[in-house]
């Protein structure tokens, strides 16, 4: 009887707790401001990083000091399409079909229908007005001389381009097409193309040298998105009606180009210029808010699309592994975490993720919740009083009850990839499916994927027959990072139950097409739990 009594009166606080969040919000509802930065690391931020960061963030240090910050917070992906992908749909991004043909870098088509439901969606339907400025890169449909597939030699750049944010919710943007390394280098507002797209440039890291505005200047880019943002914020300010902006910054991320107050300035070299270039954006930013006289009743949240490249640093020209160089003088950009962008490892996943919002969420706190940013759109909507329906934001879950009691805990799974295997979180314990980082190509984490199915092979004694025999020991990887943060030790051979119990979860939340509550969906394509290189199967 005690111990009922107890579980009583604790259920009573907790739903108490939730009564007083939810009628503060209902009472005038916020508006949220959310800030992505571009490859940055766990470790480049000091309040994360701690002793190995060796870059001043003032600002986003202060934004965790008056706010939350969260220890396991992941993208979904550790690559810039899916993560952003599953942050703007709420949905996980392998769901998702074949992507509307498109040309190179930021001439990419659709990455997913008109009729996607998405942030803006959710938040225009809510009452919200909704802004976006910055990196787009999830595809836009262009108009063309010839009606053939949009690319550098045939988009008519004196007309307005067919179908981008503007077409997903968002009532004002502005907007680059893809990363500040992929051309075209050339702004659009709303759908219109701004200044005379008729030069030719490139940037120091891959000199990817495409069409360009006359007046384009790479350094020009993180200052003109933040004056962009703080139009919008003011403009908004002096309308009662609640607004929903998007800031996705092009910092870090190649090309390393700081505006010239900030050259010089870190103790790294340019990588960290960079790095307090995109910290202070924040600060600018929520100066905004603060001179709008809009700051007390806005929630601001900040965090990374996924891990650093390790091609970033010192030099200019994008350099393998010379992310190693600034580790040496104790410069960590992946914080404790093994590995890089593209990879399957925690550094590709885990990132730096914070917010503030005055007088609902107590100052100092820190979660070691589970979260996904592919939860902001189920969280924003109960923030934002906004109902969804059972098929949007299929695998987004609210964590609104831990900005109020940031001991509580989330979820228990989570699905997160690099770019050749999936892994799979079920609270301290990751699966991840496939041998090696889950990375290849130039910028691979070691050991390189195809590198690793080699071995596993030979340790198996043959070419695996078919998917079924991919969940031998031999083809994963099982890690507790409660006792093995750093990803050193695979124990899934001594742990064969619960590996098959997780993968069983895992290809269950696959076949279901949601990993929320409701009815069962339908993924757009057909979805494996294992992606091996087309050599596996070869015997």
């Amino acid at each position: 009887m005690t111990l009922n009594r107890n579980v009583t009166r604790c259920l009573l606080v907790v739903l108490s707790c939730a009564m007083h969040l939810h009628s503060s919000v209902a009472a005038e509802r916020p508006n949220i401001v959310f800030i992505l930065a571009d490859d940055l690391g766990y470790g480049d931020v000091k309040a994360f990083g701690g002793d190995k960061c060796k870059v001043d963030t003032p600002h986003f240090d202060q934004l965790c000091a008056e706010g939350m910050k969260f220890t396991d917070a992941h993208v979904t992906d550790s690559v810039c399409v899916p993560s952003r992908t599953s942050i703007m749909t709420g949905r996980y991004a392998f769901r998702f079909g074949k992507a509307e043909q498109g040309g190179p870098w930021g001439f990419t088509g659709l990455r997913f229908p008109e009729s996607q439901h998405t942030l803006g969606d959710m938040f225009r339907s809510g009452g919200y007005a909704t802004g976006y400025v910055g990196k787009w890169h999830l595809g836009t449909r262009m108009t063309t001389r010839d009606g053939k597939i949009q690319g550098p030699e045939n988009t008519d750049f004196t007309q307005p381009i067919q179908i981008g944010p503007s077409d997903y919710g968002f009532d004002k943007c502005f907007f680059l097409p893809g990363s500040l390394d992929m051309f075209p280098y050339a702004y659009i507002r709303g759908k219109q193309w701004q200044g005379k797209v008729t030069a030719q440039k490139g940037w120091s890291a891959f000199n990817r040298v495409g069409p360009a505005a006359e007046d384009f200047v790479d350094t020009e880019v993180l200052s003109t998105f933040c004056k962009e943002a703080g139009s919008f914020i003011h403009s908004q300010a002096k309308h009662p009606k609640p607004f929903f902006l998007f800031v996705a910054l092009t910092a870090p991320h190649t090309p390393t180009s700081p505006e010239s107050e900030f050259r010089g300035k870190s103790r790294i070299g340019i990588y960290g210029d960079f790095v307090m270039n995109a910290d202070a954006c924040i600060g600018r930013i929520r100066k905004q808010l603060a001179d709008a006289g809009i700051a007390e009743n806005t929630l601001v949240m900040v965090a990374s699309d996924h891990g650093p490249g390790h091609y970033s640093g010192r030099r200019l020209q994008a350099t393998a592994n010379q992310m190693q160089e600034m580790e040496k003088d104790g410069h960590f950009s992946a914080g404790p975490w093994r590995g890089y962008k593209f990879s399957a490892f925690e550094g590709g996943l885990r990132i730096p993720f914070a917010t503030v919002w005055p007088g609902v969420i107590n100052p100092g706190g820190v979660s070691d919740a589970l979260i996904g940013l592919n939860d902001l759109m189920a969280t924003w909507a109960d923030i934002a009083g906004i109902q969804l329906s059972s098929s949007q934001g299929p695998d987004s879950s609210s964590f609104l009850s831990v900005l109020q009691q940031p001991d509580q805990s989330h979820r228990r799974s989570l699905v997160i990839r690099g770019t050749r295997s999936d892994a799979f979180r079920d609270g301290d314990w990751k699966l991840i499916l496939g041998p090696g980082s889950g990375s290849s190509g130039q910028f691979f984490t070691e050991p390189r994927s195809e590198d690793a199915w080699k071995k596993a092979i030979k340790v198996f004694g043959r070419n695996p027959k078919n998917h079924k025999e991919l969940e031998d020991a031999t083809f994963v990887q099982l890690y507790n990072l409660k006792n093995d943060p750093a990803e050193t030790t695979d124990v899934s051979v001594g742990n064969q139950n619960r590996m098959k119990s997780m993968l069983a979860d895992y290809q269950k939340l696959i076949r279901d097409g949601r990993s929320t509550p409701g009815a069962p969906l339908s993924n757009d394509r057909d979805v494996k739990a294992f992606r091996p290189p087309a050599f596996v199967w070869k015997q």
